[in-house]
């Protein structure tokens, strides 16, 4: 009769455990709470912003075809398909999603078969018998078929999956930005080599307008108009636009070998015929700052990191309590391997194990305090994400506000000093100034042709930025009127 009230206690305990299964102790997870602006400083501050739609037919992730830029389609495509850097974050995505099948096996027993044989002699001391008797040698044969499973009393697994999965996430979110980060840098690799060409193109028309002026200069030099000392200054100047020239080329090369790298490809395998940039117009919407949240996969990774954090302090806290392990096994057992698989060589075990560490010096108390930590980091890196963010649209939007009025007043100081240059040569050849006049016409002329293509090739680099920073293309269709950016 003392026996039974033991039993019925392990009983009661086992039926309390089994309820218990499946009951977590992770802390309920809540997205961190976020400062969001109503509408962007740069919207409200600029009366020059207008409300637009973004064109219909461009796709949320084809945002580059709102340049309308066959060669730039072509490039992306290229870089989309061949890309290292954009390979090695698919192939961290596939190991995230490994670890997560990884973690989810843990809801399933684990099964597993065995067959071998054993030789073996006890010792005669084990036996009770003197020291010098003579033991015989037995050899025993099994083949065995064993399962195990772990009852998930306190979320342990489900925690662990709930992390997993939540990594998983995150890493679709950095793969997701490191393309966005790829078609952004693609875009403006291709428009600083645009830039450049456009830069060149202004170079070879000053060498050629300068290799006239000396031959003009030559000629009065010959028929003793002006001294040498006109003649020396006109070839100096040839000769700097010539060695300016050879110097773009060196960027220019170094920015071709660049774009190819992004295109999987290497610098010899790759050539961009000379295409100059010319000053390019398209509508970006901003959208509103809260929407940034749910389309920045920068955004969109630190949230998930936060979540995988709260995951791991359940199973952190798990450990505190017990942990029931089920296992069986059933198979054969002879000491002839001919009568291995009688009905009679059958043995079996089955029971459950209910395990919990009494005393470990501080560990499971510091694993809780160290994914308590974790989770504070992360939930402190994802409200500075979304900080950056918000600057990172700011600080274009800015940027293309102040460079569309810098290029209206650039193209004033070009027509301007065009036009100083056409006189300063007119009163040359009349004698009615001398030839650094002319000199000083023509550089200003060069000096601020190149400032206006250098203001062309940023103004379509911020724009390709600013649509990397509002996290990469939009659905016109499911938008609402915002202001927008006009290039």
């Amino acid at each position: 009769m003392n026996t039974i009230k033991p039993l019925k206690s392990a009983s009661s305990l086992l039926m309390l455990l089994l309820v218990l299964a499946g009951c977590s102790v992770a802390p309920t997870y809540q997205k961190a709470e976020v400062t969001t602006p109503a509408a962007y400083k740069e919207v409200q501050a600029n009366s020059n912003w207008k409300e637009a739609q973004p064109s219909e037919e461009v796709a949320r992730g084809d945002w580059w075809k709102i340049f309308a830029d066959d060669s730039l389609n072509e490039m992306e495509s290229q870089a989309m398909a061949a890309n290292q850097n954009l390979k090695a974050a698919a192939a961290r995505l596939k190991q995230s999603r490994a670890l997560r099948q990884d973690a989810r096996a843990g809801l399933f027993p684990q099964v597993n078969a065995g067959l071998g044989a054993s030789r073996g002699r006890a010792a005669p001391a084990s036996q009770g018998l003197p020291d010098n008797t003579r033991m015989p040698t037995s050899t025993t044969y099994n083949a065995q078929l064993g399962a195990s499973y772990e009852l998930d009393l306190f979320g342990r697994v489900a925690s662990s999956i709930d992390a997993a999965t939540a990594d998983t996430q995150k890493n679709e979110a950095l793969f997701q930005s490191v393309q966005l980060a790829l078609q952004a840098d693609v875009a403006q690799a291709y428009f600083l080599l645009r830039e450049l060409d456009a830069e060149q193109a202004l170079y070879a028309a000053t060498v050629e307008l300068r290799s006239k002026t000396l031959k003009l200069v030559q000629t009065r030099f010959n028929e003793g108009d002006i001294s040498e000392l006109d003649l020396a200054r006109a070839k100096a100047e040839l000769a700097t636009a010539q060695s300016e020239s050879l110097g773009l080329a060196r960027s220019r090369a170094v920015a071709e070998h660049a774009l190819a790298v992004l295109l999987g490809k290497t610098p010899a395998e790759f050539n961009f015929l000379p295409r100059p940039l010319s000053r390019i117009a398209v509508n970006i919407p901003a959208g509103l700052p809260s929407d940034l949240l749910e389309r920045r996969p920068d955004i969109a990774a630190a949230e998930r990191s936060m979540a995988a954090a709260n995951a791991r302090i359940g199973v952190a806290r798990s450990a505190f309590f017990p942990r029931l392990d089920i296992t069986g096994s059933a198979g054969y057992e002879s000491a002839s391997l001919g009568d291995l698989l009688n009905w009679s060589s059958r043995t079996f075990l089955l029971g459950p194990l209910l395990s919990m560490p009494l005393f470990d010096g501080g560990r499971r108390q510091a694993s809780v305090e160290k994914a308590g930590a974790v989770y504070e980091e992360d939930v402190a890196n994802y409200r500075q994400t979304v900080l950056n963010a918000f600057r990172e649209v700011e600080d274009n939007l800015a940027d293309l506000r102040i460079l569309r009025d810098q290029t209206q007043a650039q193209d004033n100081a070009v027509q301007a000093a065009e036009r100083a240059a056409k006189l300063s040569h007119v009163q040359y050849r009349e004698g009615s100034v001398s030839y650094l006049n002319v000199i000083d016409a023509d550089r200003t002329v060069l000096q601020q042709q190149r400032i206006s293509a250098q203001l062309d090739g940023a103004r379509a680099r911020s724009a390709v930025s600013l649509i990397r920073a509002i996290g990469g293309g939009w659905d016109a269709r499911n938008s609402v009127p915002v202001a927008s950016s006009t290039l």
